[in-house]
């Protein structure tokens, strides 16, 4: 039997990276999929989004992992369109027991910049708490709500020169810390109806979003066209251990993890997946 066998998971920005692999992950360990994903580009953001046709592969490798997958191309950012998806998705699978609020973006470099800040706050906070709110009327004791975070989250810059500092890169920073504040509360309230919640935090991850010319320029400003190999050796600076980046993979075992009853008495927890960055920005505490 699977980790999360008979399980129903709920996952935004399904498409590709992150957001595909935990839904292969989870398919692999037994749960049925509702993969939702915006499949559309932002004029703010640098770097293209996922493609219907990234959303359909997604389908193609849950289905061959011999489980269920309902997709929907919907916008985190619409309150009504998560609420729709969520009941697309019921309809087909009958319930959810797992939310994994991926879907997110990166704003440095975003041109006209405070529109980019609208863009990557709209994406990164308000649809993590669209989805979460979309899907809250049907979780029951046992389920488990997962969003993203990020070590920018967790970063202290007042200590630690940092890459994105222009306002779409600031809003990055600012959209997770937010996230994770709103996922602690929301653990407090959900605790005595035995639901979960938690926050998992990666580091660089080897996804389209780093590997694109704006977080190039971002860990390499000294150039005016940075290529990957002038910026992945800069990608270490983000971590105490000697790697540049992690893998989706390395977020998804933490992502199964939380969504098993492995952890059912972990919640309001930020979990690291950083290769040690936070050893790098603060001393020791409790």
């Amino acid at each position: 039997m699977g980790r999360v066998e008979g399980k129903v998971a709920f996952i935004t920005g399904a498409a590709r990276g992150q957001g595909r692999s935990h839904a292969v992950k989870l398919a692999s360990e037994g749960a049925d999929i509702i993969a939702v994903d915006r499949c559309e580009d932002f004029s703010t953001i640098g770097y293209p989004m996922a493609s219907q046709e990234d959303l359909d592969e997604t389908a193609r490798l849950v289905e061959k992992e011999g489980r269920r997958i309902v997709t929907v191309k919907a916008d985190v950012r619409d309150a009504a369109q998560m609420r729709a998806a969520v009941q697309q998705g019921i309809d087909e699978l009958g319930k959810i027991d797992i939310v994994v609020a991926q879907a997110g973006v990166a704003g440095m470099k975003g041109e006209p910049q405070r529109q980019a800040w609208a863009d990557v706050v709209d994406t990164n906070l308000v649809g993590t708490i669209n989805a979460v709110q979309a899907a809250m009327p049907h979780l029951g004791d046992g389920a488990s709500i997962i969003a993203t975070g990020s070590t920018a989250a967790l970063m202290d810059v007042s200590k630690v020169d940092q890459p994105g500092k222009d306002l779409g890169g600031a809003a990055y920073v600012f959209s997770k810390r937010a996230l994770s504040q709103f996922i602690h509360d929301l653990a407090t309230h959900l605790a005595p109806a035995g639901i979960r919640a938690n926050v998992l935090h990666p580091t660089n991850c080897n996804t389209d979003m780093l590997q694109s010319e704006p977080m190039y320029r971002s860990f390499r400003p000294d150039l005016e066209h940075p290529t990957r190999a002038d910026a992945e050796p800069a990608f270490g600076v983000q971590q105490a251990m000697r790697i540049p980046f992690i893998e989706p993979e390395d977020s998804s075992n933490m992502v199964l993890f939380l969504a098993s009853d492995e952890s059912r008495y972990v919640t309001g927890m930020q979990m690291r997946v950083d290769g040690g960055g936070y050893l790098k920005w603060y001393d020791y505490h409790i």
